[in-house]
């Protein structure tokens, strides 16, 4: 048994990296893992004795390190409350959402005896512990009995120990991909030209990818001699190295300089650097590999090099090289590299150059040449990407006047509106004298219809009046000299709340009299959301009108206005057009037609036109690097540039668009976009729509209950046929859709002759019995049976799917069989990887996707966020393109869903009678309702990635039925917010989205503290049980 003092003394090391204390169980396993047996005086005792000991709230003894008994309350208050930055246990959680592992340590040290170590403060106690060990000289300092499990556990806990143990000792590693590592050491070593610990190469591998460096990678650094040197200093350990970039003589071209081409065709190697530079500066938020040689093309009408996508390293010193499918190293997303010479950010998080412009230097010196103009700091635009705005006035959509709503915008100005109020009422003598009145002065104004006090900049200087700009509210009067006050410094304070933005593709028709009054109607009086494009002076944004049940996009109305009504098609009843084109024919029955026209011809005629302009044109102006909702652009339809409107938005590289002409909807990735040229923008935006919506009329079933076979029917009738011909029976306003007799004859127009009849005489709308499918038997599914409309329910407490309103809830859990027996796992691909978790008591950064209850969340780990988010804009690409296909659907199969306007990784529940199947979204934890149609193969490249949805529960509660109240509380204080999670234990199942987490959650967003969610429920649990 080792000696008392000894002990002691080791025990006190531990607990004085602990000053709040530690619980007998953490004070045990730490002493454990430091000397390898347990504490000598605890074998059948409950307490230690000798130890200062303090009851925790929880009533479990905590232990404090030897000192005076009066201070070790305060020390445990003062260690609950420190902030996070500062240093101690992993427990008190970074507020940056990484937990770092200690720096590594300097290797001339000098050397401390076992005695002095013992009595130090616990973190140099640590850290010379280590010093110590790894000096040869000094290994045999420690006692027999201790020496080889402490270093043991230094080699465990040291920040790279897994990579000298696992990987350099064994000399075996998994595989990995070496050009994508390569690639990044290579833009590490950029950054750390001169010269980087190997120990320090994991820590900062990580922060920049948010992926472990492999263990074997470090082993094969010697051997990269075309990418870093690496240099031995005291030993042959891999913590005792140093990496330095190869160094190039000054002479060396750059890599893509290298590969010179022959004769006549040479292109310059500097050209060809530009003009990739010019295509990544488009695309701020990447751009794919696979993209670039079509891009290229397309931009430049020349062909991309071949050996750029060979070897992307060549890249790396114009671009970062991002790698999100590990398993498909030639999926690969390439960033602009931001140069840092010359440029800062602002406020408002916007680059820009550090030289000041001459306009600004001129303003500066004009306000320091007015002694009486005060400072007022400048107004910062909400960090949040969409927020509330009052519009004040708009007579240009380049410069309207808006205010933000909400705390620390409308709220405090609403706070300093009563105190002026009550301050400027108590005494009358504050008025400011004429000779102190100047242009630019702020002052306080009395509006005495109102009965307010509002803050004002004097704009004019008259002899018995003034002329005012209220700062707060955005519009100017002109007043009486006697209503203006003296401001109080205290209420300069608050930012200038009027404030000017930007209307974003508006920009060439600001002033366009039909735009600003459409505007005006749509804007007056009412409280708008902001979707704030681009950060700056005058920020970019596009409106939304919340307030109807449908959102609507206020730009992309105003945009509108400027279209010429005599272009557009006229329809007029019981009229006959001939020469009817049929662009397409949706699910849903809907028809679009082309009809000869005068605003169809001129289209046509301005899209031969841009068509050769591109042609002509080498540059990539016309690139569009700044997508957003109701933007209208070009894109390539059946080879040919088309008008396109973006409908939706998929991350920053994926979209949604429809052909306006032609009715098609589409999924696209963003650099299939072209702006419409300068020349041509104002012609091409007179022109109304082009494709008409049409339904055929006197039909047994209405728009929406359309089969598949009907609609393949009416597909190979109408399609890409030429000598169409229609008539018109009636116009549906409301649905903004005209009713036809369509004919694909020129010359019979009766409507027994119609494609109407000929439909109506078939069994095309004949709907198939439902289909029982029960988790014994399988069915096959026929697509044709069902219509294409997606349906999803909303969540209940208990993350149920039962919850929807409709027919459908009343026997919905009828309808849904096989609940009670469990169906054989039917033979299904591999399913993905099981997700890497770190040990018990390591801190995660998570997001919490769903929270039922304390009991029941789903939470995704943080790092691998942006991996999902490409995976899945990949499948929306893939997925949109392929067409249906009977699928065997049974419970317990793992396929690819569409919910709402994204395709997901689901696990089938259940398969409804009515054609609804019930799944759970595999990465994000819900329960949802989609129809069979909407179901399909979940294909190998979207297996790769690890199911990121985990089951949770919270950890320090006793499990109980959470009542709904605290179930709210929790809610609002964890869904759908980034938290640390402190993982406290893992219960596996038999699959993965069957495994359960305890954790604590940590909310870290506030500068002063650390929130404990645990503690806030235990708070309101206690408040509910001592209510009366």
């Amino acid at each position: 048994m080792a000696d008392n003092d000894v002990v002691k003394n080791m025990l006190g090391v531990i607990l004085q990296a602990n000053h709040g204390g530690m619980s007998l169980s953490h004070l045990q396993r730490d002493y454990k893992e430091l000397t390898g047996e347990q504490i000598p005086h605890m074998m059948g005792h409950k307490h230690l004795d000798g130890m200062p000991v303090d009851r925790s709230h929880s009533g479990e003894m905590d232990y404090f390190a030897s000192g005076d008994r009066d201070t070790r309350h305060l020390a445990k208050v003062v260690a609950r409350q420190r902030g996070s930055k500062k240093t101690g246990r992993t427990q008190f959680v970074n507020t940056q959402m990484r937990v770092k592992p200690v720096a590594p340590l300097v290797f001339d040290a000098s050397p401390f005896t076992i005695s002095e170590l013992l009595f130090m403060p616990a973190f140099e106690a640590y850290t010379n512990l280590f010093l110590l060990l790894s000096r040869p000289e000094k290994r045999m300092t420690l006692p027999a009995h201790f020496q080889k499990e402490v270093q043991a556990h230094l080699s465990r806990n040291s920040p790279y120990s897994k990579y000298n143990s696992e990987g350099l000792a064994s000399g075996k590693g998994e595989p990995y991909n070496a050009e994508q590592v390569q690639a990044h050491i290579k833009e590490i070593l950029v950054k750390y030209s001169n010269g980087i610990w190997v120990s320090k190469l994991p820590r900062i591998y990580r922060d920049l990818y948010k992926e472990d460096l492999p263990v074997e990678a470090i082993k094969d650094l010697e051997t990269w001699t075309h990418i870093c040197i690496v240099e031995k200093t005291y030993g042959s350990n891999a913590s005792e190295l140093l990496l330095y970039p190869t160094r190039a003589s000054s002479n060396t071209s750059s890599p893509l300089t290298s590969h010179n081409t022959t004769a006549s065709n040479t292109r310059k190697p500097s050209d060809l650097k530009k003009k990739l530079e010019e295509l990544l500066v488009k695309y701020p938020n990447g751009l794919w590999a696979h993209a670039l040689p079509k891009l290229f093309q397309d931009t430049y009408n020349t062909k991309l090099p071949g050996h750029v996508l060979e070897k992307l390293d060549l890249l790396s010193e114009l671009c970062i090289i991002d790698y999100p499918m590990p398993d498909n190293p030639k999926r690969a997303i390439l960033y602009k590299r931001s140069c840092a010479e010359g440029v800062e950010k602002d406020e408002n998080c916007n680059r820009r150059n550090s030289s000041t412009s001459e306009e600004e230097r001129t303003q500066k010196k004009e306000v320091k040449r007015r002694p009486s103009v005060q400072e007022v700091s400048s107004l910062h635009i909400p960090k949040e990407e969409s927020s509330n705005v009052l519009v004040l006035e708009a007579t240009n959509t380049n410069q309207v006047m808006i205010r933000y709503i909400g705390e620390g915008y409308s709220q405090a100005l609403e706070s300093m509106d009563d105190e002026m109020r009550e301050f400027y009422g108590l005494e009358e003598s504050r008025q400011v004298s004429s000779s102190a009145l100047c242009i630019g002065k702020v002052v306080a104004v009395r509006v005495e219809d109102e009965d307010a006090i509002l803050r004002a900049q004097v704009s004019e200087v008259m002899s018995d009046e003034l002329k005012v700009k209220y700062v707060d509210h955005g519009f100017s009067a002109v007043i009486s000299k006697s209503k203006v006050f003296e401001l109080q410094e205290k209420f300069l304070k608050l930012p200038f709340q009027a404030t000017k933005c930007k209307l974003a593709g508006l920009e060439p028709f600001s002033q366009v009299p039909a735009v600003i009054s459409k505007f005006e109607t749509m804007t007056s009086g009412r409280i708008l959301l902001a979707e704030i494009l681009e950060r700056g002076p005058t920020p970019l944004v596009v409106l939304y009108d919340m307030s109807q049940d449908d959102d609507v996009n206020i730009n992309a109305v105003c945009m509108r206005e400027l279209q010429d009504k005599t272009l557009a098609c006229p329809l007029q009843v019981n009229s006959v057009y001939m020469n009817v084109i049929v662009t397409s024919v949706c699910s849903d029955g809907t028809i679009c037609c082309q009809l000869p026209s005068k605003g169809f011809a001129r289209m046509n005629e301005i899209l031969e036109k841009i068509e050769k302009y591109f042609h002509s044109q080498v540059t990539s102006e016309f690139l569009v690097s700044r997508p957003f909702c109701g933007k209208v652009c070009l894109a390539r339809f059946k080879g040919k540039w088309s008008r396109v409107e973006i409908t939706n938005l998929h991350g920053s590289r994926v979209l949604d668009i429809r052909f306006i002409d032609v009715g098609v909807q589409a999924s696209v990735e963003v650099f299939e976009l072209r702006e419409i040229p300068t020349t041509f923008l104002c012609d091409l935006m007179a022109i109304p729509p082009q494709g008409v919506k049409c339904c055929l009329a006197d039909l047994c079933v209405s728009v929406g209950c359309w089969t598949a076979d009907a609609v393949q029917w009416l597909r190979e009738k109408v399609v890409n046929t030429t000598d169409c011909s229609m008539k018109v029976t009636h116009v549906d306003e409301t649905k903004g859709c005209i009713y036809i007799h369509l004919f694909t004859s020129k010359t019979l127009h009766d409507p027994s002759r119609s494609l109407n009849h000929q439909m109506a005489q078939t069994d095309l709308f004949k709907q198939q019995p439902d289909v029982v499918l029960t988790s014994q038997s399988l069915a096959k599914i026929s697509t044709a049976s069902f219509s294409s409309i997606t349906s999803s329910t909303s969540d209940s407490i208990e993350g149920s799917p039962f919850s929807s309103s409709g027919p459908v809830k009343a026997d919905l859990k009828k309808t849904l069989l096989g609940s009670e027996t469990p169906s054989p796992f039917l033979p299904s691909p591999q399913p993905p990887p099981l997700l890497e978790l770190p040990p018990a008591g390591s801190n995660m950064d998570v997001f919490v996707s769903v929270a039922c209850h304390p009991g029941h969340f789903v939470l995704q780990p943080w790092r691998d966020t942006y991996k999902l988010v490409v995976m899945m804009e990949e499948m929306i690409l893939y997925y949109n393109k392929t067409e249906e296909k009977p699928l065997n659907i049974a419970k317990n199969q793992i396929h690819a869903a569409k919910v709402e306007n994204n395709w997901h990784r689901v696990l089938v529940k259940g398969v409804l009678t009515n054609g609804m199947v019930s799944v759970y979204e595999l990465d994000y934890g819900k329960h949802e309702l989609v129809s069979c149609t909407q179901i399909r193969p979940l294909i190998k490249e979207f297996r790769q990635l690890p199911f990121q949805g985990l089951t949770a529960q919270l950890a320090g509660m006793k499990p109980k039925q959470w009542s709904e109240e605290a179930s709210i509380v929790f809610r609002n204080h964890v869904e759908k917010k980034a938290l640390v999670a402190q993982l406290e234990a893992v219960e596996e199942g038999a699959n993965s989205w069957d495994r359960k987490l305890t954790v604590f959650l940590v909310d870290t967003s506030q500068e002063e503290k650390d929130v404990w969610v645990h503690d806030i429920m235990a708070e309101f649990v206690d408040e509910l049980s001592n209510e009366p």
